[in-house]
């Protein structure tokens, strides 16, 4: 295969050397975007008078037919006929327009080729994955406004803590997923920022504009520095720790699914298309959507590592190690994709085990914070009347009863404060409505909550 630097060199590359710089096994995946930024910057040259108008539009001309012809499946980039995918792209380009095709690389070097193509590559698909979170929040808000007033028990270290409403904990997540398009939408004015025209590191002699080049492609700003902007791939690693905290999100979602679904739960039930049985129990149906979820967010991390550690040592400018940053990008990519999609359909087609959710807040003491707040109102500080209900509760243990099952006579014996209107307050539904602060989980706020959501989705 022909080199685009083998003029210096009389020996031909070792083979196994060749394999092992070769990249256009993973880097043809950003062929649009170096077809698409080679057509910007030959465009540039003719406007420029580096070129003739005529050989910058022949040099276009043939790029659109290699774009077509990959987009009509009728070219194939095939592993072993370039050392990278802006070699295969002009030497195709060669083959269809002559020597003239040479002419594409003056004032570029493939350092800022290729970070100009994963910018390229990189504002497209953080788009597409806001788009992703986005549906998995509607998902999230359909099943929330659906089972407003469902109740369910609340935890704190996975042990019964205070009653709220089903609604409200699947908002907790909506909430978490708008962070993660906060940050996004933050990290996409950082990716938009044109590279192109800082040659291999210094800038180069030629006349070219670069603001001409940003405009065509769309990039707010060009970069400042040369020598910064063919080593940067801070928003590589911008990414793919945003990727890591969406993933965290998304598994602790996946584990809330598992766990609800099991018998022990039994809160929900996960749809049919999203599980698997097993090879040896015929009556198995498991979570695996959930579980690989789950599963692969370890992955997303080791991507993160994997590229913070490969740059953490590299001196300025351009070095091959930085070719390593491409596999690790495109992989947590897709499965983030893959992610979002089943999380999305597994919570929209799930079903709602109401009562179980419910039954499983009578009996656990989980109004007790409500009996130390009605003694706050009569005066006592809050550590008397925690204390105090401390003791209520361990008599209830010793005498086998719940809360809801004692007595005024009984509350009385341990404060007179206590009165008739104390009753009520023990039951899990009236928890649930004293609790109307802002972000609470009483119905109204719930709903206003909800409705808030709807709004933020629409932005």
């Amino acid at each position: 295969m022909e080199k685009l630097w083998g003029g210096r060199f009389k020996k031909k590359i070792n083979q196994e050397m060749e394999g092992f710089i070769s990249s256009l096994s993973f880097d043809q995946k950003l062929v649009k975007y170096d077809i698409l930024g080679s057509i910007a910057h030959a465009r540039m040259l003719g406007e420029c008078k580096i070129i003739t108008g005529e050989e910058s539009e022949k040099i276009i001309l043939g790029l659109q037919k290699i774009l077509q012809e990959i987009e009509d499946k009728k070219l194939k980039i095939l592993s072993h006929q370039a050392e990278d995918i802006h070699t295969w792209v002009e030497n195709k380009l060669k083959e269809k327009i002559g020597e003239i095709a040479g002419k594409l690389h003056i004032a570029r070097s493939r350092n800022d080729q290729i970070t100009l193509d994963e910018r390229m590559y990189l504002k497209e698909e953080v788009i597409n994955l806001n788009k992703l979170i986005k549906d998995l929040q509607g998902s999230i808000l359909k099943i929330a406004k659906k089972n407003l007033g469902v109740i369910m028990p609340g935890y704190t270290h996975l042990q019964h803590a205070q009653p709220i409403l089903f609604s409200h904990y699947l908002m907790a997540y909506f909430y978490m997923f708008e962070r993660d398009k906060s940050r996004i939408k933050g990290l996409y004015q950082r990716i938009n920022i044109l590279p192109l025209g800082s040659a291999a590191l210094a800038g180069t002699s030629l006349p070219i504009n670069r603001d001409l080049v940003a405009k065509e492609l769309g990039f707010d700003t060009i970069s400042e520095n040369s020598l910064d902007a063919v080593s940067d791939r801070d928003f590589i690693v911008e990414f793919l720790s945003q990727s890591a905290i969406l993933m965290m999100h998304l598994s602790r979602l996946a584990e809330e699914l598992v766990l609800w679904s099991s018998q022990e739960f039994g809160f929900i039930e996960l749809d049919e298309s999203f599980c698997t049985g097993s090879s040896i129990m015929p009556q198995k149906k498991n979570p695996d959507a959930a579980e690989l979820i789950r599963g692969k967010t370890g992955r997303i991390y080791g991507n993160l590592i994997n590229v913070l550690v490969m740059l953490k040592a590299l001196p300025l400018a351009y070095n091959h190690d930085l070719q390593e940053d491409k596999e690790p990008l495109f992989d947590t990519i897709l499965t983030l994709k893959k992610s979002l999609f089943l999380m999305s359909k597994m919570i929209e087609t799930m079903q709602i085990n109401k009562e179980r959710m419910e039954s499983a807040t009578r009996g656990d003491f989980s109004t007790a914070t409500e009996l130390a707040d009605y003694l706050i109102r009569k005066d006592l500080s809050f550590r008397e009347a925690h204390k105090l209900v401390g003791k209520i509760v361990l008599y209830c243990l010793e005498k086998k009863k719940d809360l809801e099952d004692l007595t005024l006579s009984e509350l009385r014996s341990f404060h007179s404060g206590f009165d008739t209107d104390v009753l009520e307050k023990l039951r899990p539904i009236e928890s649930v409505k004293m609790k109307n602060s802002y972000g609470g989980t009483s119905l109204n706020k719930v709903e206003e909550s909800i409705q808030k959501a709807y709004q933020l989705l629409q932005s």
